[in-house]
């Protein structure tokens, strides 16, 4: 593939990320966890293809059944526990105690779940004959980028609508993951 293709493949599949990313940074966009949930989307879009690409066709199939039902699974919890503690009222000093989607297990299971499609991309490149390096590089590093770009856009959104926009990222989730099932 060229490196526009290339590009082209990883702007495609950053979108779900960007999406995660926005919806997550609505509510937590200090530093660490913009860097976090950038960081492992990346790692997880770069490491999904390669993966995808050393299995082969045989789980590909499984994939291809039962992988959009568990990232929808992941996306609708985690889009729904942000809504319930969007709309609880939070007094200040315990709006720490909120549960960090850029940390432990939420995060790896976000990173899974934005990162199926790239499962599949990278068995399809096998299929054809395709180079994964390059691909994958550019793909981890254009998922990096958007979801960098989507967590300081939702910081920005936050401060302007207040800590309500965890009730819009709730739904962005919740919204992603009845996607991967409609198609």
């Amino acid at each position: 593939m060229t490196y526009m293709e290339n590009l082209g493949l990883a702007v495609a599949l950053g979108c779900d990320a960007f999406a995660v990313g926005l919806a997550v940074g609505c509510r937590f966009h200090g530093p660490r966890q913009v860097f976090r949930l950038a960081f492992h989307f990346g790692f997880f879009q770069f490491a999904m293809p390669v993966l995808g690409w050393l299995l082969g066709q045989g789980v590909a199939e499984f994939t291809s059944q039962w992988g959009p039902w568990l990232a929808c699974a992941v996306l609708v919890f985690l889009g729904g526990r942000m809504i319930r503690e969007s709309l609880a009222p939070i007094p200040e000093e315990d709006a720490s105690a909120c549960a960090d989607p850029t940390k432990g297990w939420s995060l790896v299971m976000l990173s899974l779940a934005t990162s199926i499609d790239a499962l599949g991309v990278g068995f399809s490149l096998g299929l054809v004959g395709g180079g994964i390096g390059l691909a994958a590089v550019i793909i981890g590093l254009v998922a990096a980028a958007m979801t960098w770009a989507a967590m300081t856009l939702g910081r920005r959104l936050s401060a302007r609508f207040g800590h309500r926009m965890g009730l819009a990222g709730g739904l962005i989730l919740i919204a992603i993951g009845g996607k991967l099932l409609v198609g």
